[in-house]
């Protein structure tokens, strides 16, 4: 509006400006033109003028002001039965004006009547204000025209400097209203800027709820998302307290059962199924998954810290641990889904690695990529899918009971994410690579 609506107030005040400009010339003209019939005299049908004027410019040479008496055939036919000359001719012409000019190049209005108007003089432009009179006696009337002349060059460079000062100052003024409307529009969305860094803040993890103080249009809403963000962390955290009772009351009747002397292997067996079962369909329900809402998960001090667990672990072994993490790395989930997707795929990489785990965790705008690597003997291709399933083994290690993949093999597809097993380019052993869509 400011670039449509300003020139447009330029533009009016500019013909008004030159409307006015010229309503002025042509009462001054007409001024002069009262002055100089003022101190006419007719005498015997002659016209008698005297040598100065009293306007100064009258008595100057090509001082652009200038002053011409004309007689017309078409002026005096209209207003006199008399026998008239057949074309207009010069009677006087002020001092000011040296060279002759042509009386065809002015109007002849009719008598009593005046006309203002432009004309091409020498080849400049003039402004010309014309009067039609008659002097005389009714039955020996002079019938004449005074036209009054002005260079256009005075009024021409006034509208220029007008027009020059008058595009500073909307250029200026429209400057000041872009920096003002630029600051107010800062100050009015200010609070969605607010809005927007707090909701980045829960999303990665750093904040739990809105702090911050909001206008009304926006107190509602962030009111509204700090209710559904408590009610999501609080039905998770109950849903995980039953969960874990639930846990202790069938594992502890289990445990009685199994400490039995009297348990036929069949029996024990089963109960081992049992307890295997209720582990896997625990920790699969305890995950967070997809939330609506969930507070975003700093990788590093996790990834840190299960590998200092993990060569505590296998210090026998001297395993080497290669670490590569991007900063500012965040897992959109649950920490708890976290720690446990990657503690079981680095415990099964220690366990098949020779010499050397390598672990890398990269994301960008669209996703989030976790690759494990080790230099064990790989996993065969006709295993790769069968080993995601549940109680499925593909190793000879004699703890644990084949539900670890399961279980991370649930957690990411609850974060939409996949799962790739390869063979390493570089180690040769095993290559696990998660991506997790942001």
């Amino acid at each position: 509006m400011i670039f449509i609506l300003l020139p447009i107030v330029g533009l009016i005040i500019s013909n008004a400006y030159e409307k006015h400009m010229l309503a002025s010339l042509k009462n001054e003209l007409s001024a002069y033109s009262y002055s100089i019939l003022a101190i006419i005299e007719v005498e015997n049908n002659s016209l008698l003028m005297p040598e100065q004027l009293l306007e100064t410019q009258f008595n100057v040479s090509q001082s652009g002001l200038y002053a011409v008496l004309t007689s017309s055939s078409a002026t005096m036919q209209e207003n006199t039965a008399h026998q008239l000359p057949t074309s207009s001719e010069k009677l006087w012409s002020s001092q000011s004006l040296l060279s002759p000019w042509p009386a065809e190049n002015f109007q002849q209005p009719h008598l009593g009547e005046s006309a203002f108007y432009q004309a091409q003089i020498a080849a400049q432009p003039h402004f010309v204000y014309s009067l039609s009179v008659s002097y005389g006696s009714e039955q020996q009337p002079l019938p004449m025209t005074l036209h009054i002349i002005k260079q256009q060059n005075d009024l021409t460079q006034m509208m220029a400097e007008f027009h020059h000062q008058l595009m500073l100052g909307l250029a200026g003024l429209m400057l000041v209203l872009l920096l003002i409307q630029y600051l107010w529009s800062l100050w009015t969305l200010k609070p969605l800027k607010t809005l927007k860094t707090e909701l980045s803040d829960v999303e990665q993890g750093k904040s739990e709820r809105l702090m911050g103080t909001y206008p009304t249009e926006l107190h509602q809403v962030t009111e509204q998302l700090n209710l559904l963000l408590n009610a999501e962390q609080k039905q998770r955290q109950r849903y995980r307290n039953a969960l874990s009772d639930l846990a202790h009351s069938l594992k502890t009747p289990l445990a009685v059962m199994q400490t039995q002397a009297t348990l036929s292997p069949l029996t024990q067996e089963q109960l081992n199924i049992i307890n295997t079962i209720i582990e896997y369909q625990l920790r699969k329900a305890q995950s967070a998954g997809q939330s609506s809402w969930y507070l975003g998960t700093a990788v590093a001090p996790i990834a840190n810290k299960l590998i200092k667990s993990l060569e505590k672990i296998y210090r026998d072994k001297s395993l080497l641990f290669v670490v590569n993490i991007t900063d500012e790395c965040n897992f959109k989930g649950d920490e708890a889904d976290l720690l446990e997707i990657l503690g079981n795929l680095l415990d099964n990489a220690c366990k098949a690695a020779k010499q050397e785990v390598q672990l890398e965790i990269s994301h960008s705008t669209k996703n989030m990529m976790i690759i494990i690597e080790d230099d064990g003997a790989g996993i065969a291709p006709n295993l790769r899918e069968e080993i995601l399933q549940r109680g499925t083994r593909a190793d000879t290690y004699q703890h644990g009971h084949g539900i670890g993949l399961a279980i991370v093999r649930d957690l990411v597809n609850s974060y939409q994410g996949s799962i790739l097993i390869e063979s390493s380019a570089r180690l040769k052993g095993a290559k696990f690579t998660l991506n997790f869509p942001l």
